[in-house]
């Protein structure tokens, strides 16, 4: 049976806008594990499933497609896909450590 992975897409740093935030994303989980390559050291694999992963508006729909063409999955990250995001200034950076107690 192959396994899937369905998670909330989450907007990189680089983007601003809020469109396709709602949006559910379906990966296939690797197969093999990746490996050096000799000549150039870099990580990679034969298994190209690891390329491949499919935008759905809803959970639902991303549940419905697994369950349709008979893939496991399991859900991961915080459903809805919100972050908790730790404000800071950035003179925050060099404070020293608080010593009232």
């Amino acid at each position: 049976m192959t396994h899937v992975r369905i998670r909330p897409r989450f907007k990189s740093s680089m983007q601003s806008g809020r469109a396709q935030e709602n949006m559910w994303i379906l990966e296939y989980e690797p197969r093999v594990g990746q490996r050096p390559d000799p000549l150039t050291g870099w990580a990679g694999s034969s298994d190209t499933r690891g390329q491949v992963n499919m935008s759905f508006p809803t959970l639902e729909a991303a549940k419905a497609y697994a369950e349709k063409h008979d893939l496991t999955y399991h859900v991961s990250a915080a459903e809805g896909g919100v972050r908790n995001l730790k404000l800071q200034a950035y003179a925050d950076n060099f404070k020293g450590p608080d010593l009232s107690l």
